[in-house]
């Protein structure tokens, strides 16, 4: 028996199994009168069953009876050679409309029972009530979840079930679940945070368990970046990951993501708002919804970590860069399952929505939070985070002030007007000890800032500023990710625990490298 034989149905074997018989005798029909004999010695042949394999006879009238059902319907032989369909299939009458509609109610309120809990439950209510009558067996009972649809569910606990919950689940069993794909490449981006399988030492001599950020491109699967960080999911790293992303492979027009406390964070949000990406999250508790990401995480657990698995001290560093080569020269590079391409491939042969790149400067300043703020009128300060920031005294007209910010980097604070978000000047934390020094400033007429930078700036040597403006113009992301390392009590503040910033006495001997 072929493997084509093998993978067909009971009643396709059997259709074929007969053809093979009555075959001989529509191609090479016996002269008139050697009709019977033909039959007979058919009939004295001894067979292989088409399922059980056992030997089997068959009498002249049923091979007879074969042979003119073919004949009959020339255009489909195999068809009419067919098992004939049961007339009750699909019926079950020891499930009766009452056992039914009892199943259903508890199958509604009891999503995550067993078939074999559900069939206990319904005999003990079958004893309660005699009007349902004889119960089904288990096997019945089994076949009847089978055919209409009632799968197990994960169990929620009852102090745990929202409304989102509910909705979710209601959802799911009343709408359709498809696959879909985006017709341009960076059209949609996926993006999550997973945790690692391995703890990695940290510059502290501690083991930690990082996270890994991943973005995946939706049409080509693309690997756009993955990156490990220490501590966990937080807007910080969520942003910094984006921003790579996007100096690599490009804007995307929408981002694909949960509603991690992380993806939906002001800096996050408003981020992709100002370099105009549409954020379509996923449904609450609906994981189902973002996939593609998923799958990826077992490609990471399954391929990366599984080659790393001998490793035995293993260091943010060291994962990262294992990661990168991963994810460039593997993942990218190996033809996915689904669509017969190489990532790489299939993303560099577009079609794209081109969407000019910003540079770094624009993005870290994109991936911050608007907020309002009452400026002081005796010293000319604003508070964000508790610390208090000094603004120009060209702006001390202003009563109420809009100030952009992340507030893991309060090292990057900025003034912007409020009606066309434009961005005034920087703004500094107050340095109350030079300001006891008695030096003051001379106050400048009321007029509005321009923000400069080190490429615009005329202090710094033309030859300084060509080599920027030529970093600048190549597109390329810059060679290292700055990291607020010397931040002092403030980044104590931030992050008591020191897992984030290093602290004061660490910044000489041992380099920041959680982002990397």
């Amino acid at each position: 028996m072929n493997d084509r034989q093998d993978t067909a149905s009971v009643h396709e074997r059997w259709a074929r199994f007969r053809f093979a018989i009555i075959g001989p005798l529509l191609a090479a029909p016996p002269e008139n009168g050697q009709l019977q004999a033909a039959l007979q010695e058919l009939a004295m042949r001894t067979w292989k069953h088409p399922i059980t394999g056992a030997d089997i006879n068959f009498g002249v009238s049923t091979i007879e009876r074969w042979l003119y059902a073919a004949r009959s319907a020339l255009n489909d032989p195999l068809g009419v050679l067919r098992r004939k369909v049961r007339s009750d299939l699909g019926v079950q009458r020891s499930v009766s409309d009452a056992v039914e509609k009892a199943i259903r109610e508890q199958y509604v309120q009891f999503k995550s029972w067993s078939v074999q809990l559900h069939h206990l439950n319904l005999a003990a209510l079958a004893e309660e009530d005699r009007a349902l009558g004889e119960i089904p067996s288990y096997s019945t009972l089994r076949r009847f979840f089978r055919a209409q649809g009632l799968r197990r569910r994960r169990a929620v606990r009852a102090n745990k079930r929202t409304e989102g919950i509910e909705r979710a689940e209601e959802r799911l069993d009343k709408r359709e679940v498809v696959s879909w794909e985006a017709e341009h490449n960076n059209a949609v981006w996926h993006w999550d945070g997973h945790a690692g399988s391995r703890q990695v030492l940290t510059p502290h001599g501690e083991y930690e368990t990082p996270i890994l950020i991943g973005i995946l491109d939706d049409r080509s699967r693309l690997g756009c970046h993955l990156q490990w960080y220490y501590g966990a999911e937080r807007a910080e790293i969520v942003a910094d990951a984006l921003s790579q992303a996007i100096m690599k492979r490009g804007l995307p027009a929408s981002g694909y993501h949960d509603n991690g406390s992380a993806m939906i964070a002001e800096e996050v949000q408003e981020g992709l708002m100002r370099l105009g990406v549409v954020d379509a999250r996923t449904l609450p508790h609906s994981a189902y919804m973002n996939g593609k990401i998923e799958v990826l995480w077992s490609s990471v657990e399954g391929q990366l970590m599984a080659m790393l698995e001998n490793v035995k001290i293993l260091t943010l560093e060291a994962l990262n860069e294992a990661t990168q080569a991963w994810c460039e020269y593997m993942y990218n590079r190996s033809e996915h399952t689904e669509t017969r391409q190489k990532p790489i491939e299939r993303f560099m042969a577009g079609p794209f929505a081109p969407r000019p790149v910003p540079d770094s400067e624009a993005l870290r300043l994109a991936f911050t939070r608007s907020d309002r703020r009452t400026q002081r009128f005796s010293d000319g300060t604003v508070v964000i985070n508790r610390r208090r920031f000094e603004v120009p005294n060209c702006y001390r007209h202003m009563q109420r002030v809009v100030v952009r910010y992340a507030s893991w980097d309060l090292s990057y604070v900025h003034l912007v007007d409020e009606r066309t978000s434009q961005v005034l000047c920087p703004l500094y934390p107050q340095d109350k000890v030079a300001n006891a020094r008695g030096v003051r400033r001379p106050l400048e007429p009321i007029a509005r800032a321009v923000r400069t930078s080190l490429r615009s700036d005329r202090a710094v040597p033309p030859l300084m500023r060509r080599l920027l403006n030529q970093q600048a113009d190549t597109g390329l992301p810059p060679p290292y990710r700055p990291r607020n390392t010397g931040l002092g009590e403030a980044a104590k503040e931030l992050d008591p625990a020191g897992k984030i910033f290093l602290k004061d006495d660490d910044t000489q001997a041992q380099p920041d490298r959680s982002d990397q």
